[in-house]
């Protein structure tokens, strides 16, 4: 298990959080967290403002994630929170033979999903992988499993361990100093479970993953 970022490659661009924090509401809140079309393309304060494929998100990042578990051309993926399918599309880009899946609590998203990813995707819960033990040589969750209530986002780390072969890489809120978990109480619209990267590790060990991780920082 360990702290690396995989994700230094994604493009970032300059976060509005003061401004952002004096508009969002808990009604704001609510709505987004039910992960329906306003969330993902409704208006900017419910979530993403329009949620589309563009190449530039996900190419060079899926290239990072290849070349760093070094992935045979045929192996197994499995995108935990894969909304519309468009890392798991680049992916395909990338390795033809690759063999996909995806799973997203949102009917929504998957409803909207990529034509040629449909196949791939499925409604399904980070708490309970409908899969096999070891069924993925890699397990990806991005900005995902810390939407779940503290006890079940310690289930999903169980599952997201129980389904991989020993590879798997994960993205949750968090905060290294006093700042950054203001900005972060101001940012945060969908997650129940966010804390700073010391009681991330802790949980991490209660439940038993030994994968790699990172953190979203509101900044």
């Amino acid at each position: 298990m360990g702290e690396i970022n995989l994700m230094e490659l994604y493009p970032r661009s300059k976060r509005p959080i003061e401004e952002r924090g004096k508009l969002i509401t808990e009604e704001h809140r609510q709505i987004a967290r039910q992960f329906g079309r306003e969330f993902f393309d409704g208006d900017r304060l419910y979530g993403y403002g329009g949620y589309n494929y563009h190449p530039r998100f996900w190419t060079d990042t899926v290239r990072r994630f290849r070349d760093h578990y070094n992935l045979a051309e045929d192996a197994a993926v499995l995108d935990v929170g894969c909304g519309k399918g468009f890392m798991l599309y680049d992916f395909k880009l990338l390795m033809p033979r690759l063999k996909v899946a995806g799973i997203d609590i949102s009917e929504y998203a998957i409803a909207h999903a990529m034509e040629e990813m449909k196949p791939y995707v499925q409604v399904g819960d980070a708490k309970d992988l409908r899969f096999p033990d070891k069924s993925f040589d890699f397990v990806i969750s991005i900005n995902t499993i810390h939407n779940l209530p503290l006890e079940e986002c310690k289930q999903s780390l169980r599952e997201i361990q129980r389904v991989s072969r020993g590879r798997s890489f994960i993205m949750v809120d968090a905060w290294r100093n006093e700042q950054e978990r203001e900005n972060m109480l101001k940012w945060n619209l969908t997650a129940l479970t966010y804390m700073h990267v010391d009681d991330w590790q802790k949980l991490f060990a209660e439940a038993g993953y030994t994968g790699d991780y990172y953190w979203f920082i509101a900044e």
